[in-house]
């Protein structure tokens, strides 16, 4: 039994026009509304019609968009952001939310239209709105580097409101040096690397990839405690001489398959007694949460590869065990994403 809050009808109609609410807070970042209240708190619409540059109509659109999905406050003539979003500025994620706004709108919304037949041919039909040959998103941003860019950029900032949790969570006590699976632009790396003093880590990823990374590192300072090697990481062989090996926002995008033979190359790849981490956004065992991952797996449903999927804990437990792992231990991140920590020792 779902433990949400039962429907009701301005929560249908939330529902129904859930594009329309996406579209106004997309609009309060484009306009700039929303530094302009955390600035300035307490503008009257006329005040910000002048500071936005926009007509009277526009502007009651706007505010009446904003205020009615809770996004903006009004205490007599004066508008307000919601304490969440002033909670964003003042904690310096506001950027990070910007960034998952313009991702929203520039590759995931053209592709979430085919959402309903990704669902009945059961494969990532979305992926025909990315220009390109490949057969998944991220071989295709390969072949558009402006894209790609913008991709890891905004992937970064996703990194960036979950990786507290990985930091948090990915117990790395005894271990010497760890492989980053897919380990896209270095961010978990270097995260893990910062957080780990005394951990060497190599971050394996597409050539394109690696050269973002790469340059990632050297900005940080860490290119003598972490390197890269480009690979696929289905193809070639995880190169030897690690204890640890990390999948990180990496088991989502692929098949239960696919993903199982990935597990056995770790097991493979590591020592006896070596770990197996696994860190993303978990769905519950239940099957009716959360829903965040409920809302997030229209985009992998849509456009990542055939078989993306926000999978439950037990089915990574599952597939441990088919790989040869013992041992798995849950660490959920107890934050408001669903993201934690999977782990299983050979």
């Amino acid at each position: 039994m779902t433990d949400a809050t039962p429907l009701t009808n301005d929560g249908l109609a939330q529902i129904l026009f859930g594009s329309s609410a996406f579209q106004i807070l997309n609009a309060g970042r484009n306009l700039g509304l929303f530094p302009l209240l955390h600035r300035r708190p307490g503008l009257t619409p006329q005040e910000i019609g002048r500071e936005l540059d926009l007509a009277e109509r526009p502007v009651q659109i706007l505010l009446l968009g904003t205020t009615a999905l809770g996004l903006t406050t009004r205490q007599g003539r004066g508008y307000f952001n919601a304490d969440v979003l002033e909670g964003k500025f003042t904690d310096g994620t506001w950027e990070i939310i910007e960034d998952l706004i313009e991702y929203e709108e520039r590759i995931v919304r053209p592709a979430e239209v085919d959402f309903t037949e990704s669902l009945r041919q059961n494969t990532n039909v979305g992926l025909r709105r990315i220009k390109g040959t490949g057969t998944d998103l991220y071989h295709r941003l390969s072949e558009d580097p402006g894209l790609e860019q913008l991709f890891y950029r905004c992937m970064r900032s996703w990194s960036r409101l979950s990786n507290p949790v990985l930091v948090e969570r990915a117990d790395l006590t005894g271990v010497r040096r760890v492989l980053d699976i897919g380990g896209g632009d270095g961010v978990n790396a270097i995260a893990l690397a910062q957080a780990n003093p005394g951990v060497e880590f190599t971050v394996l990823d597409l050539p394109g990839t690696v050269e973002i990374a790469r340059r990632k590192i050297d900005e940080h300072g860490l290119a003598g405690r972490i390197s890269v090697r480009a690979a696929d990481i289905f193809a070639d062989p995880y190169p030897p001489g690690h204890d640890c090996v990390l999948f990180a926002n990496q088991l989502v995008i692929w098949s239960p398959q696919e993903n199982v033979r990935l597990l056995r190359k770790a097991h493979a790849a590591l020592p006896d007694g070596g770990r197996v981490l696994v860190f993303n956004a978990m769905s519950d065992d239940s099957g009716d949460g959360p829903l965040y991952a409920a809302l997030d797996n229209v985009y992998f449903a849509t456009l990542p590869a055939a078989s993306s999927t926000i999978y439950r804990w037990g089915q990574y437990e599952e597939w441990f065990a088919e790989a040869g792992f013992v041992k798995p231990e849950r660490l959920p991140g107890g934050r408001w994403t669903p993201h934690g920590v999977i782990s299983a020792v050979k």
